[in-house]
């Protein structure tokens, strides 16, 4: 885990240190549920969290990957550039004497995979952290705008993604040509690595908050913005379906492979190919899927891994979040088994009883919670292990937009992930309902930092 003193003192800006930590799980909201608007009032605290995160993310942005100060091999600062951050160096080819300057390691060192290793300079490009920011901001700003009403949310969330994608001065060109380049000496021009399309896994929010923007009409997604996203993303969904980059990703059988589908729908969704994104997700279920999950719930190619309980974690965020884009688009895959008769709902009961060690025991919770929105929770387990692990559970963002999901009776407080002053009355799900809006606006910008710092502290790195 990384400590908030840690993220202070790395020498990085605030903005691009946060958002080099991707926030679990990555998500596809409901968009249906998210503009109905009549809540339960158990999702308060929850939504006064989402509101916090909306507020302290909107402080920092807006990201472009204009800002990086290392260039790609293009000199173009508009393409995309990522090191491969489970490698690290080894001179022992360089035969050097005395200490050799970053840049002459970087270009004659050999470079040797450590896996789940980070190696924390290839923060030193930042476009990696600074789109998951996007992301994290889009997600939060267009949630916050359908709880509070309020436009500078929409607003924000419009903001960024113009800057990311559109904006002529800060705009990404539409492809990964050098994401997770392998450094080290080549015999040519340095290309990236096909698992740097996990860069962009984010997509699946960027795609929540448009859909959101456009189904509640906010007049600062403009016809003008809709239509130059869609072709950037028209762009984009040729060189995610052409390059061999993008094509040797979508082979993997882990969640790389999880979450190429992932991405690729989304954008399918944004652009309104709803049958392309079909395809798609009937590509991945009848696919790849079937070999990821074992009989017993195990996903034994994450298992496999260093740190399999975040590899678990992570690959079902993937599952729930390909389920929730098939779920827009008329497609029930929550009932699609494996080869071994598995469905996610499996994989998380498994991952549930498998001890987190000394990893981040946090990254299961929104499966748990997505897992028991959809199938249920009869017998009150999901609720109850939430509880158990957390509980103070009803006040993260994951819970207001992972319903019905039960409260467990629990009474929070404080106004974000660890609990709000606000009570509920109704334990059960059942009841009045409610919003966060006035509650939210009566606290002070002090308060939406400090609350959306215990965010920060969940965190993790994925790759």
């Amino acid at each position: 885990m990384v400590t908030l003193t840690t993220l202070f003192t790395w020498g990085l800006t605030v903005a691009s240190t946060v958002s080099a930590f991707s926030s679990y799980p990555n998500e596809f909201i409901r968009v249906n549920y998210t503009m109905e608007g009549n809540w339960n009032q158990s999702t308060l605290p929850a939504q006064e969290t989402v509101v916090a995160a909306a507020e302290w993310w909107a402080r920092q942005g807006p990201w472009s990957v204009t800002s990086k100060t290392i260039l790609p091999p293009t000199n173009n600062t508009h393409d995309y550039l990522s090191w491969r951050p489970y490698f690290w160096p080894d001179c022992s080819n360089v035969g050097n004497t005395t200490e050799l300057p970053q840049e002459v390691v970087w270009t004659s060192c050999n470079y040797v995979r450590r896996d789940g290793l980070f190696n924390p300079d290839v923060r030193m490009v930042n476009d990696t952290g600074a789109f998951q920011a996007m992301s994290d901001a889009v997600f939060y700003n267009t949630m916050a705008w359908r709880i509070t009403k309020d436009s500078k949310y929409s607003a924000n969330a419009a903001n960024f993604i113009s800057t990311w994608f559109i904006n002529p001065d800060t705009y990404m060109t539409p492809h990964l040509d050098y994401a997770q380049t392998l450094r080290g000496p080549t015999d040519g021009t340095p290309k990236g690595s096909h698992t740097g399309v996990l860069d962009l896994k984010g997509m699946a929010k960027v795609a929540s908050g448009i859909l959101v923007l456009r189904a509640g009409g906010a007049a600062e997604w403009t016809s003008d913005l809709d239509t130059k996203m869609n072709q950037w993303c028209t762009q984009y969904i040729q060189w995610l379906t052409t390059s061999p980059l993008a094509l040797e990703e979508k082979a993997a059988l882990n969640n790389h492979g999880s979450f190429y589908f992932t991405q690729l729908a989304a954008i399918q969704v944004i652009v309104g190919d709803y049958g392309g994104a079909r395809k798609t997700l009937e590509e991945y279920f009848g696919g790849i899927y079937l070999n990821q999950i074992v009989a017993s719930g195990e996903q034994p190619l994450e298992a496999d891994r260093t740190r399999p309980y975040h590899y678990r974690a992570y690959n079902a965020a993937a599952i729930t979040t390909n389920s929730r884009i098939a779920e827009y688009i008329g497609y029930d895959t929550w009932n699609i088994t494996t080869s071994e008769g598995a469905t996610v709902q499996t994989a998380v009961d498994f991952a549930m009883q498998q001890p987190a060690g000394q990893e981040d025991p946090t990254e299961l919770y929104p499966p748990v919670a997505a897992v028991a929105a959809h199938y249920g929770d009869p017998t009150g387990k999901y609720a109850a292990w939430l509880a158990q692990k957390d509980p103070q559970y009803p006040s993260n963002a994951w819970f207001f937009y992972n319903q019905p999901l039960s409260d467990s009776g629990i009474k929070v407080t404080g106004g974000n992930e660890q609990g709000s002053t606000t009570e509920d009355q109704n334990g059960d799900d059942s009841g009045s309902k409610n919003n966060a809006a006035t509650s939210v606006a009566s606290r002070g910008d002090g308060w939406l930092l400090s609350t959306f710092m215990v965010l920060v502290g969940s965190l993790v790195m994925a790759f």
